[in-house]
């Protein structure tokens, strides 16, 4: 998760310092508080508006008040607004403020408790009741959500303590109480390759199998990065919703085509060193050029490797883009985190 942390005073950078050392952010602070090693602003809502976007989770050390009001302006829809969490400046709290389920701020909260030692606050109905979440669940394993009213509808019969049928066409572990493997419930939960009506109501997850290696030139234009990105997808007739992650080298990691890709599609993206990528073992296209260049003989095809277990397509590359494609293996486990 590609993650901010805003603070505004000096108490607010102690803890910001803090959960820097645990998890990988990036830094903010205020310019009458400037914090070593972080980026410095002028203005909260500015600076709110210019990383929105960019990151998969915010953490704001101030009053949950004001974190409301400078996101309020930014927030689109569940499925593709960021993680948003607001820490008291006594580091008190951690409060789970925006896209809790799917985006993972309920996750992040509880995360950045156990390293600050503050209380998580969560308030969605599923989680305060201990209750299973068809879309917590369905972002921790990569599956595809097909109708989010449907999704809405599970939910609900949930917290009426009915019973849902389940059915998957993969290997899964510890269901839950709520689930029932049986095709007789009206409403119910299909894990499969494509859409099934196996109940009533079916909501049906899809696994997001797929996984795009990437690499391109520095300052490449966003639009000719998606383009290619979704000429490739197309060619090989894969929906953008079914690709788990797309990964790529840690020397791309402010490469604004990437960012705005991976935000654009609501796909994460991770970044792997050099090194990282030769340890990989396997038979890959090797390149002199890319090897003095990035120390590794190979970005695209290693990094898809990285994330998935099979290569299926090897080295493409066109207007300054290489795209590698690897398939990951899986496996549904009902205990497995967002983060």
């Amino acid at each position: 998760m590609r993650t901010a942390v805003i603070s505004l005073t000096e108490n607010g950078n102690r803890i910001s310092d803090k959960i820097s050392e645990k998890l990988d952010c990036e830094r903010y602070s205020f310019k009458k508080y400037p914090s070593e090693n972080s980026v410095i602003f002028e203005s909260l809502s500015e600076i709110t508006g210019d990383i929105f976007n960019k990151y998969d989770g915010i953490i704001f050390i101030c009053a949950v008040g004001i974190a409301v009001r400078c996101i309020a302006p930014h927030i689109k829809s569940k499925q593709c607004d960021p993680a948003v969490i607001a820490v008291d400046e006594n580091g008190k709290f951690a409060v789970s403020v925006l896209s809790g389920h799917i985006g993972g701020a309920n996750c992040l909260a509880e995360i950045v408790s156990d390293i600050t030692g503050a209380v998580a606050v969560v308030t969605t109905a599923t989680d305060t009741g201990k209750k299973f979440s068809p879309d917590s669940f369905a972002k921790a394993n990569g599956l595809h959500i097909c109708d989010m009213n449907t999704a809405k509808l599970i939910a609900s019969e949930i917290l009426k303590e009915n019973k849902i049928g389940f059915y998957s066409e993969y290997p899964y572990k510890n269901i839950p109480d709520e689930l029932v493997t049986e095709k007789t419930f009206k409403y119910g939960i299909c894990i499969s390759d494509c859409k099934k009506n196996i109940f009533e109501n079916t909501l049906n997850l899809i696994p997001k199998k797929f996984v795009i290696g990437t690499g391109c030139k520095k300052n490449l234009s966003p639009d000719v990065f998606e383009d290619f990105i979704l000429d490739m997808l197309k060619e090989n007739n894969i929906d953008i919703n079914l690709v788990y992650c797309i990964s790529t080298i840690d020397i791309k990691r402010n490469e604004t085509a990437l960012i705005r890709f991976s935000r654009k599609y609501n796909t994460p993206l991770n970044f792997y060193s050099a090194d990282e990528l030769m340890s990989i073992e396997g038979e890959f296209s090797c390149s002199d050029f890319v090897m003095k260049t990035t120390g590794t003989d190979n970005v695209c095809e290693r990094c898809a490797v990285m994330d998935g277990n099979r290569l299926i397509l090897k080295k493409h590359s066109g207007n300054g883009v290489t795209f590698a494609l690897a398939e990951r293996e899986i496996n549904i486990d009902f205990e497995r985190r967002i983060l």
